[in-house]
């Protein structure tokens, strides 16, 4: 194995990234927490979050970045930032909130994910106006864990929509 790359991902990593974000989001969640999502709640979820398009068009956001984590030439986690959309009170959308932070299964515990935390961290530093904000799953402790360790703390909660379902979602906030 090589040394892993972390670069600001390209256009053409839009497939890639896609597919990661797909398959990560079921390994997580429906294979590792096992979170019962409906069918009809999951794949029209899925499609429209980790679409072909819908991260091509995200990737060519001017207001947001994206990295990407490669490991032997291919892409095996990804971190996403941009302006904040959480449903707090004290929240702005000219804050800056991490997107997304994903992780492969087969890549887990190559420090990928802190390495792309510190990444995107520094990106929230120079482009937001105020605190900076992440939403988690509640049931996920590993992931609050990591972001207490970057002065996150919990600032509320809301319920996020994947179809029908509602995920219970912590928002944490630094700053």
């Amino acid at each position: 194995m090589t040394t892993p790359l972390i670069r600001p991902a390209r256009p053409g990593d839009a497939l890639a990234l896609s597919t990661l974000g797909r398959v990560t989001f079921v390994e997580t969640f429906v294979e590792g927490f096992g979170i019962p999502y409906p069918p009809a709640d999951l794949v029209p979820f899925l499609d429209a979050a980790f679409g072909e398009e819908t991260t091509t068009a995200s990737l060519a956001d001017p207001a947001g970045a994206w990295w990407v984590a490669e490991v032997d030439g291919a892409v095996a986690a990804f971190a996403t930032t941009g302006p904040n959309t959480l449903p707090h009170p004290d929240a702005r959308p000219t804050h800056a909130e991490l997107k997304r932070l994903y992780v492969a299964k087969a890549a887990q515990g190559l420090g990928l994910g802190t390495k792309l935390l510190a990444v995107a961290l520094d990106w929230m530093d120079h482009n937001g106006d105020g605190a900076q904000w992440i939403g988690v799953w509640s049931g996920n402790l590993k992931a609050q864990k990591l972001y207490a360790a970057y002065g996150f703390d919990k600032a509320g909660e809301y319920e996020y929509p994947v179809g029908s379902w509602r995920d219970h979602e912590f928002i944490l906030r630094r700053g």
